[in-house]
């Protein structure tokens, strides 16, 4: 019985083995080696997964791909804020290349938010300020019509009220006491030579004579030695200016005077707010010296131009001054509550969701029908601003989803995978310039990767007298406050600065170089001279940003071939900017403060040479 139990076990055992064996053959034999590969995916993905690997994730620099870190954070080289490397990439027929995919996890923690584009009523309030000014409609200047002497001043001081028709001076004038003999004379001639008598009459209207002043020196029959002035108007006296015996001549001034009753608030509208003010507008405003009590008016006059200098068109409003609390120069604050589209719907969206590079407005619109995040680069032509959003008047639909906050880090995962960005439109792969700093963003001779020009050799240093050399260090003391307005972005600081440092340029002596050297220099003069020229009459920051580009190209060479006065120069480079001839600038410290970019990207770039 024992016996024939093992057989029956030993017999189970090999039919146990045939199944499995002939399962595997079937297996190989009737699968597709597609469904093969899968399988075998599966198990290795399966025993080979690792939770703790699956999560990680690897975070770089859209500007500097060298730097990866486990962690999300900021770019120990430019500060500005890392994002995922790797986004997932889709495959699809519908699928555009130039989309931007992004896990959860990834928009999750680059805080990516989104809104749909809508229409709506463009609303801004413009805040202005201005000041009180007298209506110059009820302004009077009185000259003299003839010459005399001041016999009597009834007005004795500026700010004295007048009454329209009150005596403000007396004047004694030999002439007009001549004029007055004509006419009397005229008078016994009236019937038959009625056109003398007119004409010397009218002679005496041209003087300012009134006809009652007129019709009493005729009923005296005799001239009258002494004429008053009188007021035209019922106002103020703002200016005096003769006084008491003074001899005047035919069309001195007398006095000015203005009627304060009625006056105007003069406000000062950039030329960004003038498109939400228009005539009749309601504007509000205080009045500083006034604390307490609110006015408001219409607007009655918007200034034609725009002041060259200050960038800035008048706004009037009138306003009742019976009282006269409001007095000139007195200061305003002002509010316009604005709709420029009342009886249209306008799409809005916030200014948060566009990347401005001073070219460009770019948004980000989010791809529906897509299980992970998708974005796609989109430009838009802007219209006014409308407080907290822009206008969209090219670009975008009403419906469409877009990127409202964490755009910048949208497009800076676009420019690392070389999709189209906000700096780079064309896309393509973005350049990867290598930067040799530690994490402290400190740069070392030794490590620096060292960007020469090939074409320029060493400084000839016998040959540079030490005189030149300390010419040329005063002009880099001078270039140096340039580069710092280009830092900050103060176009006009820009132009004053790049004047000084043209004139600072004519001081430098050629003559102190002879031979080779001299005309190295001569070579080089013109294109420094045409570079600064154009940046200091230039008011565009763009614009003056470009020539400053080319003449950092040309300053180069000049410091490799001739050399400072014991000073140390870093010579600098952004790779971002990719509008400019070569993103070059100088600096006196090691520090990145870049003069492309200003606040946008103030520390982006690197150290590309160090020479002493």
């Amino acid at each position: 019985m024992k016996n024939i139990i093992n057989n029956i076990k030993e017999n189970y055992k090999l039919v146990i083995s045939v199944l499995i064996v002939g399962l595997i053959l079937g297996w190989m034999f009737f699968h597709s080696p597609k469904d093969t590969k899968v399988h075998e995916n599966q198990i290795e993905g399966h025993e080979g997964h690792n939770h703790e690997s699956a999560d990680h994730t690897t975070w770089t620099c859209s500007m500097h791909p060298q730097i990866k870190q486990d962690e999300s954070g900021q770019c120990p080289i430019c500060a500005m804020d890392l994002i995922p490397l790797e986004p997932i990439q889709l495959v699809g027929n519908d699928i555009d290349q130039n989309e931007i995919v992004m896990t959860e996890s990834a928009a999750k923690l680059a805080d990516i938010q989104t809104l749909i584009v809508s229409t709506g009523t463009p609303q801004k309030s413009v805040y202005l300020q201005g000041k009180v000014q007298a209506d110059e409609r009820n302004i009077a200047e009185l000259t003299a019509r003839f010459g005399g002497r001041i016999e009597k001043l009834f007005v004795n001081f500026t700010g004295q009220n007048v009454q329209k028709g009150d005596k403000l001076a007396s004047i004694y004038s030999p002439d007009l006491v001549n004029a007055q003999m004509e006419l009397l004379e005229a008078i016994s001639f009236k019937d038959s030579r009625p056109s003398l008598y007119k004409s010397a009459k009218a002679k005496l209207i041209l003087w300012g004579l009134t006809e009652e002043q007129i019709l009493s020196i005729e009923n005296n029959d005799e001239p009258q030695v002494h004429f008053d002035v009188l007021a035209p108007i019922s106002g103020t006296v703002s200016l005096r200016h003769i006084a008491k015996g003074d001899y005047i001549k035919e069309g001195s001034a007398l006095f000015s005077l203005v009627d304060l009753s009625n006056v105007w608030v003069i406000f000062d509208a950039y030329e960004s707010d003038l498109p939400w003010i228009k005539l009749q507008d309601n504007v509000n405003f205080t009045i500083q010296a006034l604390a307490g009590k609110m006015y408001s008016a219409k607007v009655t006059f918007i200034d034609p131009f725009i002041n060259a200098k200050t960038r800035v068109a008048k706004v009037r409003v009138e306003l009742d001054n019976i009282n006269q609390d409001l007095k000139p120069e007195m200061f305003v604050n002002g509010i316009v509550e604005s709709k420029i589209a009342e009886n249209s719907q306008e799409i809005l969206i916030p200014k948060s969701a566009v990347l401005w590079t001073g070219k460009r407005a770019v948004v980000y619109v989010k791809v529906p029908n897509r299980k992970t995040p998708s974005f796609l680069y989109r430009e838009v032509l802007l219209g006014p601003e409308a407080g907290a959003f822009y206008l969209v008047s090219e670009g975008l639909k009403e419906g469409e989803e877009i990127a409202v906050n964490g755009v910048f880090k949208i497009d800076a995962a676009a420019q690392l995978i070389g999709l189209p960005s906000m700096m780079n439109p064309g896309g393509g792969n973005v350049s990867t310039v290598h930067n040799h700093s530690d994490m402290n963003g400190s740069t070392s001779p030794e490590s620096l990767e060292v960007h020469v020009d090939k074409n320029i050799s060493d400084k000839p240093a016998d040959k540079i007298p030490a005189e030149f050399k300390k010419q040329l260090s005063h002009f880099y003391n001078a270039y140096l406050l340039m580069k710092d307005a280009f830092v900050v972005s103060d176009s006009d600081k820009v132009s004053r600065e790049a004047a000084h440092v043209f004139k600072v340029l004519k001081e430098v002596d050629m003559a102190l170089l002879k031979g080779e050297v001299h005309m190295t220099w001569m070579g080089y003069l013109n294109d420094l001279q045409s570079a600064l020229k154009s940046i200091a009459e230039n008011s565009d920051l763009e614009k003056q940003r470009i020539d400053f580009a080319k003449f950092n190209l040309v300053f180069y060479k000049i410091i490799k071939s001739f050399g400072l006065d014991e000073q140390t120069t870093y010579y600098q480079y952004c790779p971002m900017a990719n509008d400019y001839e070569g993103a070059y600038w100088f600096s006196d410290t090691d520090e990145i403060l870049n003069p492309y970019f200003g606040d946008v990207m103030l520390h982006c770039g690197e150290t590309k040479e160090i020479i002493n």
